[in-house]
């Protein structure tokens, strides 16, 4: 999608009550000569407990390195607001996001953490991340899920 075909930018704000992948949108990488990465960092994202129906609070945080297309960030914002309702589980939320994220872009690496605040005590970081198949990005996404500190 080009710079003039997105269509929330700049536009009254809708916020969906349910899970809502379909709001994604795009824009042109005018640098996809270059490898660099681009943070998101979401400190009030919300998800249900699938069980209990509980809110669930997290900072999620979403690197990655872009190929050919770049996610909008308005989009991307309502898309962590459409959590807000939805029952998943940590884990799921985290693979979702960065599922949702590779089929709308196809980045050359993408990495997503959740940090969710405690639950009876305990916190849950879970951490999944994807390089492009048969490149060096494939590697380093092996090399970052087994040794996670370097």
């Amino acid at each position: 999608m080009e710079n003039n075909e997105l269509r929330l930018l700049g536009n009254k704000t809708v916020y969906k009550n349910e899970y809502t992948p379909g709001v994604l949108e795009t824009f042109a990488n005018k640098h996809s000569e270059n490898d660099y990465r681009v943070r998101f960092n979401c400190p009030e994202f919300t998800s249900l407990c699938p069980i209990t129906g509980q809110p669930d609070f997290a900072v999620i945080r979403i690197d990655y390195i872009p190929d050919i297309k770049m996610v909008e960030s308005k989009s991307l914002k309502l898309y962590l607001f459409s959590f807000r309702n939805h029952g998943a589980f940590h884990e799921d939320c985290v693979n979702m996001i960065m599922k949702d994220l590779i089929a709308l872009m196809e980045p050359r690496y993408i990495e997503v953490t959740g940090m969710f605040t405690p639950r009876g005590g305990i916190s849950i970081y879970p951490y999944c991340n994807y390089g492009k198949p048969g490149t060096k990005y494939e590697k380093f996404a092996e090399q970052r899920l087994f040794n996670p500190d370097k």
